[in-house]
């Protein structure tokens, strides 16, 4: 999947993204700061019908999320990790084997940590208010 849309369409493009994705539960978000990536989460979330707020996990590390229906999201936030340690220590690795969707700013912190299916997904800022979505 390779993408070009505007802001106002990121909630198409979740939905569709999440068709894309099927049964995959860890997906790791790319793009430097303003990307997008808690914008996108949140897209994520409104088609998985989370009526919870969706904030950046920055200083949390990690939020929980519920959707109406009873399953569990995790977004994680790895921006302030310095190592794998760290991640471990702040339950990281317990969310990804957890079986729940997991959505992950900042992946490259942590790139060992990952299971081997992990969704790499890459977004940027191409102009114009719009950005791209490439699924790797």
């Amino acid at each position: 999947m390779d993408v070009h849309f505007l802001l106002e369409e990121i909630n198409k493009v979740a939905q569709n993204f999440i068709k894309e994705i099927g049964q995959k539960k860890v997906i790791a978000l790319h793009g430097q700061m303003g990307a997008g990536k808690t914008t996108f989460v949140h897209a994520i979330c409104n088609a998985l019908d989370i009526k919870s707020a969706v904030s950046s996990p920055t200083f949390s590390i990690i939020n929980e999320y519920k959707s109406n229906n009873g399953n569990i999201i995790y977004h994680l936030d790895l921006y302030r990790l310095k190592n794998e340690q760290e991640a471990i220590n702040a339950g990281v690795e317990d969310c990804f084997y957890s079986g729940n969707l997991c959505l992950v700013e900042w992946p490259e912190i942590t790139p060992e940590l990952f299971p081997i299916d992990v969704v790499h997904c890459y977004l940027t800022l191409s102009g114009n208010n719009e950005r791209r979505l490439e699924i790797k």
